[in-house]
């Protein structure tokens, strides 16, 4: 099999675009990575489309289609994928997958999401779910489990504040982030509660975005003298619903991050930086554990400690994540992908890690019996 290598990005930043379309936004970002990666439209063999509120808030099913016409690329496969939080990371591993099997050389990953609209409403695990009937939106469940992990393992509310703080600072060199002011933990926490012990500034934003990424083979990104990413390992499982839930953990989690690990032939002493789904500033503390960055139950020393920070002994989420970059669903799994790949490519300016070879993405989505229904791990090195 082929391994598949990142061979073009683009992005635009998130932020709000009450003038522009979905289709508009996405275009821009495809674009921008097709230019990137020196290629014309006509060599791109398979399209993916990553949105996750487009049908529903604009009646639309089939958005890729029209993303990808806009750039000039048509007759070929388009997919439409819809996963969650995990929606263009779940179009990147489909990508590499379609790659990897040599059913085309060439694939356009796309991910665009436009929220900041009158009609967005709520982020649920879907109304016919008994968690959401229950009142167990997103905020709500990720509370719980900060209150489970501060009960077990002595996690503090400024522990998690640090989180917020420590990516707002990330955010500062990056152009791409949608809040890039500094804050304190002072104002983390006297910030709105939205559920006890979460604020609002450690609830992502929503947003409007996209991002877009070309994969390609090996063979093929060779001729292209663009600076070319290998992708070691692309994961994507889902969760197993047991209960009870373990609600200082993810099994999910754990065994998909393994799973990632072992595909690469790498573990989490080789990274030299890491992207996570730090929705909620207690997800990235978990998420820490999950990855082996740190022993279960120190996620909050270890980011207290300084080891997560920029300069620190694995810097995670130095894009800003999710809480300062913002959140447009579709666009965010992509967006990570970009940000370890400009990284390793040594293209990410102020917040650039200095030697950074290998990089892992991680994302997860939606909910279901308090467990999760997606999760996505990819591993990309030079």
């Amino acid at each position: 099999m082929t391994k598949p290598v990142v061979a073009g990005v683009g992005m635009i930043p998130f932020a709000k675009y009450p003038q522009r379309t979905l289709v508009d936004l996405g275009a821009e970002a495809a674009f921008l990575a097709l230019q990137d990666a020196n290629v014309a439209p006509g060599r791109v063999e398979a399209g993916f489309f990553a949105n996750a509120v487009g049908s529903r808030l604009f009646g639309d099913s089939t958005i890729g289609q029209n993303v990808l016409w806009e750039v000039g690329v048509n007759r070929v496969p388009v997919i439409n994928v819809e996963n969650a939080c995990t929606s263009g990371s779940t179009a990147f591993y489909l990508a590499c997958n379609a790659v990897a099997a040599g059913q085309a050389e060439m694939a356009l990953v796309v991910g665009a999401e436009k929220m900041c609209v009158p009609e967005f409403g709520l982020i649920n695990s879907g109304e016919s779910e008994w968690d959401t009937q229950l009142g167990l939106v997103a905020p709500a469940s990720f509370a719980l489990r900060a209150q489970r992990h501060m009960l077990e393992h002595g996690t503090t509310v400024e522990q998690m504040a640090q989180v917020a703080v420590k990516n707002r600072a990330h955010a500062a060199g990056n152009p791409m982030a949608m809040f890039r002011e500094p804050i304190t933990v002072e104002q983390v926490l006297a910030a709105p509660m939205i559920v006890d012990p979460l604020t609002r500034l450690q609830c992502c934003p929503i947003a409007d975005g996209a991002a877009a990424l070309v994969v390609c083979s090996e063979e093929m990104a060779r001729g292209l003298g663009s600076a070319a990413v290998r992708v070691e390992a692309v994961v994507l499982g889902t969760g197993g619903y047991e209960s009870p839930q373990d609600l200082a953990r993810w099994e999910t989690d754990f065994r998909v991050c393994a799973q990632a690990y072992e595909k690469a032939g790498l573990g989490p002493e080789d990274l030299d930086l890491v992207e996570c789904h730090d929705a909620f500033t207690i997800s990235e503390i978990l998420h820490y554990e999950a990855l082996g960055l740190c022993p279960p139950g120190d996620g909050g020393r270890f980011v207290e400690q300084g080891h997560a920070t920029l300069g620190g002994r694995v810097p995670v989420n130095p894009s800003g994540g999710l809480l300062s970059r913002g959140h447009p669903v579709g666009a965010t799994g992509v967006a990570q992908v970009m940000e370890v790949v400009s990284q390793l490519r040594g293209q990410a300016g102020p917040r650039q890690i200095n030697g950074a070879r290998i990089g892992l993405a991680h994302c997860m989505g939606g909910d279901k019996a308090g467990d999760t229904k997606s999760c996505t791990v990819a591993i990309l090195g030079i």
